[in-house]
């Protein structure tokens, strides 16, 4: 059984669309990377997902609980981040954690150990008699983060947990999302920061005008993505001359100059539509017929980013 599961989840804001049908399923213990452009859907599929939200129709569950009927028993296995932090900035950080323990009925001795091992984890113990209201931005973030660590939920819901970090912040974020996922909680991340969701996620979600366009591993964005790649031809002379001709090629909808390396200075890059079925041979055979010499021929290498930009066109809601 999957731990996070929609069913044709939809969520309507009057005539707006903010999810359209969404099919999502992610394994317990996965680290889920959830890309898309801004109002594509992700804030709004976190929130059904933490019962802050009810959908209009579909269904979501989470370990097997359905959202709007089961929320009592969601709540205690959920842990949820906004990207901004909320309210009680005027108490001290242990004060703001022990507050939140004894929301979660935890008492006592337990209590101390529990608030104790979150500052550990989340390296903010030399923090823990600091106003949160002085904190800056990043220690913030992992307070927030060591608050919803408190019960110990199986499920961690983050919402652009790396959000206006600086550099030092976002990695301090990343080893620490690192840290959870070896302790096997399953996470949903958002995050535009893309390079890092492909170190950290099993799995990521691609959302466009609240339609999930792809979900699956890492290495399946990066395939599906490479059907479009660009290729980089280095021809020995005459470049202009082998531009114009790989124009007139079908499925070639753009040739440019490449940036020149050492010794490279004919080098074209060409654009393919991925749906054209062009294979990257029949470029090489259509420069040789015509008597070009190729000194270098490959794929341009694609990593999460480019794969996101190739499979999104820029649509919001």
């Amino acid at each position: 059984m999957s731990m996070i599961e929609t069913i044709n989840l939809t969520k309507k804001y009057g005539e707006l669309v903010a999810l359209d049908n969404l099919n999502l399923r992610i394994e317990s213990g996965n680290c889920y990377g959830f890309i898309g452009p801004n109002g594509a859907g992700k804030t709004t599929t976190i929130k059904i997902l933490a019962t802050l939200l009810k959908p209009t129709w579909g269904e979501a569950r989470v370990d097997g609980n359905v959202i709007g009927y089961q929320n009592h028993l969601i709540r205690p296995i959920i842990g949820y981040v906004p990207d901004f932090m909320g309210a009680y900035e005027d108490m001290l950080v242990q004060e703001y954690l022990e507050f939140f323990a004894a929301c979660y009925a935890i008492h006592g001795k337990q209590r101390k150990k529990v608030v104790d091992d979150v500052l550990d984890l989340t390296e903010l113990g030399y923090k823990r008699m600091s106003d949160v209201n002085g904190l800056s931005r990043g220690m913030k973030q992992r307070l927030s983060v060591a608050r919803v660590l408190l019960h110990d939920p199986k499920v961690l819901l983050m919402d652009e947990p790396a959000s206006g970090l600086d550099p030092r912040a976002r990695i301090e974020i990343r080893e620490l999302l690192r840290e959870l996922h070896r302790m096997g909680k399953t996470i949903i991340i958002s995050s535009h920061i893309l390079s890092e969701l492909a170190e950290l996620c099993d799995a990521v979600g691609i959302i466009e005008q609240g339609k999930l366009i792809f979900s699956g591993d890492v290495s399946e964005a990066m395939k599906k993505a490479e059907l479009g790649a660009n290729v980089i031809i280095d021809v020995d002379a005459r470049a202009e001359e082998a531009a114009a001709l790989l124009r007139e090629v079908q499925g070639v909808t753009l040739v440019e100059e490449a940036e020149a390396e050492l010794g490279a200075a004919n080098r074209l890059r060409i654009v393919v539509d991925p749906d054209a079925g062009l294979a990257v041979s029949e470029l090489a055979a259509r420069l040789v017929a015509q008597g070009f010499r190729i000194n270098e021929l490959r794929r341009e290498q694609v990593d999460l980013e480019k794969a996101f930009m190739r499979l999104t066109r820029g649509i919001v809601g």
